[in-house]
């Protein structure tokens, strides 16, 4: 599913990714641990396309995503690469169905189609009582799976997310992170999750320690 092969990356003098390899296969729950500042973030970003690295190839879905140009790449990850982030980033003017359908109308989906998708996802997510609600007027678990029926939108291979249950309470943090057990197991989806978050870490099928910018272990 996704091929890193030699890559580095530094900001201006700062050598934040030292020549990382590594391979992630389809349908796994991969969490990426290590203390801040060891590059986690970076790695996460690159892989999802968001930067590019200084040297090194990667491959996802047997495409080579760094020969791509930034509309090509612009494209690609719409229709195969999700992101949860610890801060949701939901619209606040726009309610909960609303901000899952708008990447679906983005990627060129029609609007009946984009919203039977989006209320089979709130419903999935068991938030379709709260579909018509803004972020405003849902509590800090419900606006985080929100963020994760819009990742969910386009059906991407992968979803990658950085400390997504970091500002969630330890109850809300536990059914988030069994949801994500329960959308790779439904959708055979490939998670990548940076997290401090140990109970996450051990439960998921791989996990990748990283210090000073490389790998620890695989």
């Amino acid at each position: 599913m996704i091929q890193l092969s030699h890559i580095s990356k530094s900001f201006g003098s700062l050598k934040v990714l030292k020549d990382i390899s590594l391979t992630v296969q389809p349908s796994q729950v991969v969490t990426i641990v290590g203390p801040s500042g060891a590059g986690k973030s970076t790695l996460l970003h690159i892989i999802g396309t968001l930067d590019r690295p200084n040297d090194g190839k990667i491959w996802i879905n047997n495409t080579e995503v760094n020969t791509l140009n930034d509309d090509q790449l612009s494209d690609f990850r719409s229709r195969h690469i999700g992101f949860v982030f610890q801060f949701h980033h939901l619209l606040p003017e726009f309610t909960a169905i609303e901000n899952v359908v708008l990447p679906m109308l983005i990627a060129g989906k029609s609007k009946p189609e984009a919203e039977k998708r989006a209320h089979e996802l709130l419903s999935f997510l068991k938030l379709e009582e709260r579909s018509q609600h803004k972020p405003s007027e849902l509590s800090g678990g419900e606006q985080q799976r929100v963020a994760v029926a819009r990742a969910l939108a386009n059906n991407p291979d992968i979803i990658l997310a950085d400390e997504p249950s970091g500002n969630l309470d330890s109850e809300n943090a536990r059914k988030l992170h069994q949801l994500f057990f329960d959308l790779r197991d439904k959708f055979h989806q490939t998670f990548i999750i940076v997290t401090h978050n140990e109970e996450l870490a051990r439960l998921s099928d791989r996990q990748i320690m990283m210090k000073d910018g490389g790998l620890v272990n695989q």
